[in-house]
């Protein structure tokens, strides 16, 4: 398939998990316009540029991410945005060769041009998703992404049955990260990090597979701990979690694990939420082994009933459940989910007839709309999942998987309140890739570019 290649500027850490995807894998959308998201994630996607002060208010609120989960989107038109690193999302993506657009790019004050910037990447590989992005440090606490590569592998596919990854399976991510392979050659790299997550964590010959990357793809990945890849998590939705929360637990529904990392910010915040979490989780289960288990694409209530009960299970052993009982009950408490199970519901609940990270990202459902939606998706059948534009063929078996995850979260911590986030680990590991070099500090003095 024909790969998609596009500058975009970006925000904060921001995207996750895994993202609903739509139909035909890498295979771009023509046409479709992308435009700056208002922070409260509820913008209309019209990319029109207001005049006068009113233009400059609406500058300040906007600069979430609006990169396609499956690749980068072109855009139609209007000014890139920077975005906090910690806030995360891409704003405006745009064509190579686009000189309007880096004619725009130029007329941005104080803002030194992207050559002479030094460049930063993290991959993702996942259960499920190869997921790379490349990205330029911006004002403190923000980057902008110049390119961005998402494809469905499902890496684990038959890892549950057999303890080791398969032939097929195996060569889609190869061939998926041979792809990225090519697009970080292209770039001057100061500083990346590329982590494979849960199914070569636990496969048989999940080593072997890391030693026939680096020979045909040229990429040396590391098999991060679930311990990291929790808070990477969180380092990724930092801007998610706003200044008057007292608790949150995030929690990253992925294709074979899901991490949960409870968050006490009730006394004090620093700038790295990371450094606020109170107790984790690594559950050894997510939407493709869940549903290998199970079933996905015929799911009655009784096999629904059965995938809860397993999660809750395995939650019931988790001793670090109750570290936030202090704070369950405030209203200053939420849960926050970065995996395509969360952003699937809120594209479903917003009846989208497109997924649209713009609307999804940093969204808010409350208790009843959860439990509307999940209800709607269990009653469909499978070809009727296939057909919403928010799950399709890629994740109509897997969606009910991540719905039982998320009943058995949300059962131990009961919240009013559920924020989306469409971004998480690449946000993550680029935030603090960023800080750890200090390209803030060096590069800024007095909120001036040096």
């Amino acid at each position: 398939m024909k790969d998609r290649e596009a500058d975009v500027r970006a925000s904060d850490a921001g995207v996750s998990g895994d993202g609903p995807s739509r139909q035909g894998g890498d295979t771009p959308r023509p046409g479709r316009q992308a435009a700056v998201r208002p922070v409260n994630g509820h913008g209309n996607g019209d990319a029109a540029q207001p005049k006068g002060k009113t233009r400059k208010r609406r500058k300040r609120r906007r600069g979430r991410k609006v990169y396609a989960r499956d690749g980068v989107q072109p855009a139609a038109g209007g000014k890139p945005a920077e975005v906090a690193a910690p806030l995360a999302g891409p704003a405006v993506s745009v064509k190579p060769g686009n000189t309007a657009a880096r004619a725009d790019l130029a007329e941005q004050p104080r803002r030194m041009p992207v050559s002479d910037l030094p460049v930063f990447a993290a991959l993702d590989l996942g259960t499920n998703n190869c997921r790379l992005l490349v990205a330029v440090p911006g004002r403190p606490g923000q980057f902008r992404v110049i390119d961005a590569f998402s494809r469905i592998v499902r890496l684990g596919e038959g890892l549950s049955a057999s303890g080791r990854l398969g032939q097929a399976a195996m060569d889609r991510a190869v061939e998926a990260l041979k792809v990225c392979s090519d697009k970080l050659r292209n770039r001057k790299i100061k500083k990346a990090r590329l982590i494979a997550t849960e199914a070569c964590r636990s496969a048989a010959n999940g080593a072997e597979f890391i030693d026939r990357v680096e020979r045909e793809a040229g990429l040396k990945l590391e098999i991060i701990d679930r311990q990291t890849e929790a808070r990477l998590a969180v380092s990724g939705c930092g801007s998610l979690v706003e200044r008057d929360t007292d608790g949150v637990v995030l929690f990253d529904i992925g294709g074979g694990s899901s991490e949960i990392a409870l968050i006490d910010v009730s006394r004090h915040r620093s700038p790295r939420l990371a450094n606020h979490i109170v107790s984790w989780t690594s559950l050894p289960v997510g939407v493709v082994s869940l549903a290998e288990r199970f079933g996905g694409r015929t799911v009655t209530r009784e096999i629904f009933a059965a995938m809860v009960e397993d999660v809750a299970n395995r939650l019931r052993s988790f001793d670090g459940r109750d570290r936030l009982a202090h704070v369950v009950s405030s209203p200053k408490f939420h849960l926050l989910g970065t995996s395509g199970t969360v952003t699937t519901l809120a594209g479903v609940h917003l009846e989208l007839d497109r997924y649209d990270r713009r609307r999804v990202d940093g969204l808010w459902m409350d208790g009843t709309s959860v439990d509307r939606m999940v209800e709607k998706v269990l009653g469909w059948d499978f070809q009727q999942r296939v057909a919403n534009p928010c799950i399709g063929a890629d994740r109509a078996d897997l969606v009910l998987a991540g719905c039982a995850i998320l009943e058995a979260i949300r059962a131990v911590w009961p919240s009013e309140r559920l924020r989306v986030a469409d971004r998480g680990l690449r946000e993550g590991i680029l935030s603090e890739l960023m800080a750890d070099d200090g390209v803030w500090r060096r590069n800024w003095r007095n909120g001036q570019r040096t």
